[in-house]
């Protein structure tokens, strides 16, 4: 693994889903971490979660729509009006949030949290 700057943005602009997908961690919150002895999970549609960075720093909401191409992630309530008076998501990475909730309806993602590290 190389730790030419260069070659590290290469890897996530050419990152395929599957690590695309890892890229898109996000931490868990206290209590979750003591729960499932795990620091972070990849962000899923309809986990509760709380922006701890940016214009909507400490808004909480439930995830509509994760990108996996520009690694951003919507969350309900967070929309910017625009010029035309159209509401856009405001989109945001997802080091800049933190999971309250889980949305463990799937069963892969049940697996995913009892598998061991």
């Amino acid at each position: 693994m190389s730790k030419q700057p260069r070659k590290q943005r290469k890897l996530i602009y050419k990152a395929p889903l599957h690590i695309r997908h890892k890229l898109m961690s996000v931490k868990l919150s206290e209590e979750l971490r003591e729960q499932y002895k795990r620091r972070s999970l990849p962000v899923k549609k309809g986990d509760t979660i709380k922006v701890m960075r940016g214009d909507f720093k400490d808004h909480e909401g439930k995830i509509e729509k994760v990108d996996l191409k520009n690694y951003r992630v919507m969350i309900e309530g967070m929309s910017v009006q625009k010029p035309d008076g159209n509401k856009v998501y405001h989109s945001v990475h997802p080091s800049n949030i933190m999971i309250l909730e889980l949305d463990l309806e799937d069963d892969e993602r049940n697996e995913i949290i009892e598998r061991k590290g």
